[in-house]
Formats: C-alpha cells, structure tokens, sequence
C-alpha cells in the first residue's frame, strides 16, 4: 500500500519553503540558525567550543574502526544537509557538536531549565513509558541512538536490561563508542539502516525511538516502522518521544523562526502532515497511546497488534 503525502501547508509555510527555495538565502538561514545556537549555549553555561575542541583533539580512528560498516549503502534522504551541516549527520562535526546541540536546544523547553532543559525532556519521556509499560524490557532497542545520549538515558532507566544502540552515522556510533568506555557502560553499538536492520525476528521487548521521526520522509518512517514491528516480541512495544505537531507553539512560531528552524530540517513539513497513530496501526500495532510530555513534544506507545 501506498499512501499519498498530505502537503496542505499554510501561507506561513508555504512562504518560508518559497525563501528556502533560493540557494543562496537557504545558506543564510542555516548560518544563522547555527550562529544563535553558538551564542545561546555560551550564555546559559553550555561550554559549547571549548567541548568541541576536546573531542575534536582526540585520534578518533580507533573508535571509528570499531563501530562501523563499510559496507554499509545510505539512503537518499540521509545524504541531504541537516542541521546546518552540508555532509549532514555523515561528518564529524555533527558528531562531536551533537550533546551540546541538544543541551542548548532544549534548553528553552521549561523557563529557567537552562543546561538542564535536555535532561528533564528524556526524564518526561521516561516517566511516561514506565508508567505505562507493565514489565521492564530486558532487551531494548534504542533506534537513531546519536551519540548515546538516548541509549545511556535508557540504561539508567532499565540498569539490567541488554541494549543495542542503532544509528546510520558511524561518527555518532564512535563518540557513543568513545562515552560508553568513559562510562564503563556496555552497550552493544549497530552501524545499520533503520528500514533493515539486520537484526533477528522478535528479538527485542522494547523498540524506542527518541527525536527521529522529523527528520525523514514519510515514506522512511513507513518502512522502519515495519521493520520494528518484525524485530519486536509478540508482546513488545515501540515507544517514540518527537515534536509535537499539534502544539501551538509551531502553529503560532513567527515566520523568521521557521524559516530558521525548516532550513536545517528538510522533512519538517511531511513529518507535521503524517497520521503517525494511522501509520503505527497500519505497521501492525496496536492504537496507540499519546500523551503530552512537554507543551512542544509527544510521547506515543504502542503494542505489537495480535
């Protein structure tokens, strides 16, 4: 089954795509995004050169060697800038930028949060899930892991549990390679595709997925949402903490913030116009729970159907 793309977008949108059209004004908006991120983290206590220096002065070869596939292929979309990188996540910088990115990011979510804002989002997610799942996991799977941020959040939550970290960036796999050794953690790092992971059938309790879904097309979330379904238990859950497209903050964000905001996120509009609980059931869940975890983020759990 195919499904068509719902691509109604508001004025607003529709003129923030029109801006970003234009070569040379998209290459504005990213370096300006990049330059308020830069400047926010200095102001509220995120020490965002001097940590990017640190990682940036190790001989990451070794660690790189480790977690990495060379065999692996990329999907189109994952080739495509992010985030105000033009190699996207496929660079170092990305990498070694990434926990001080979300720091800063998420820094603004509660008043007065500051440095501690990106703690207490993966804290409300968690607060969620366990209430809501009625056994601990003992093998989770923490699909986009970054550079361990997600994963290692996780380990605290279920300190017993077996947990494969998956992402398509070998740079990310390696600093979460580098943090797990400095945190004497053992987490088994994947460098694989989302939508084939190569794992076996019914391996896992738990899929969780943490900040991803924004970032693909539609047609991605579609095929890796399948492949969840084949890799979790009969009565294993998938569990996805993202943006949250019916909050009003999006809908009332000023034009210049968008326009910021969409030139470092490419599949913003698909990812907004996604039935993501139509998805879900379709991929072979249950219907899904959502709940607020924040007034900008969502938290959606799901049973494996049948």
């Amino acid at each position: 089954m195919t499904a068509a793309i719902n691509t109604n977008l508001g004025f607003a949108s529709r003129l923030v795509n029109t801006i970003l059209a234009i070569q040379p004004l998209a290459n504005l908006a990213k370096h300006q995004a990049r330059q308020m991120m830069i400047k926010r983290a200095e102001r509220i206590g995120v020490p965002w050169t001097q940590e990017v220096e640190t990682l940036q002065a190790r001989d990451w070869k070794s660690d790189l060697a480790q977690v990495e596939n060379p065999q692996l292929s990329y999907p189109k979309y994952y080739l495509r800038p992010f985030h105000a990188y033009e190699g996207g996540d496929l660079s170092w910088k990305a990498a070694w930028e990434l926990e001080v990115a979300a720091r800063t990011v998420h820094a603004g979510i509660w008043q007065d949060a500051g440095a501690q804002g990106d703690a207490k989002l993966r804290q409300s997610y968690h607060d969620i899930l366990k209430a809501q799942l009625p056994n601990q996991p003992q093998n989770i799977l923490d699909l986009a892991c970054g550079v361990g941020l997600s994963t290692f959040a996780m380990q605290e939550i279920y300190p017993h549990a077996k947990i494969t970290g998956l992402d398509l960036s070998p740079y990310f796999l390696a600093v979460a390679n580098y943090r797990a050794g400095q945190r004497q953690a053992k987490i088994n790092w994947l460098h694989a595709q989302a939508e084939s992971t190569g794992l076996p059938d019914a391996s896992f309790d738990l899929v969780s997925i943490f900040l991803m879904c924004h970032e693909l097309p539609q047609s991605a979330t579609r095929q890796i949402l399948a492949e969840m379904r084949r890799v979790l238990r009969p009565d294993g859950y998938l569990a996805i903490m993202d943006m949250n497209p019916n909050s009003q903050v999006y809908k009332k964000m000023p034009a210049y913030i968008l326009t910021l905001l969409k030139s470092t996120e490419p599949y913003l509009d698909e990812y907004f116009a996604l039935d993501i609980e139509q998805a879900i059931v379709e991929a072979g869940f249950q219907t899904p729970t959502i709940a607020n975890n924040t007034h900008r983020h969502r938290t959606i759990i799901a049973q494996v159907s049948g």
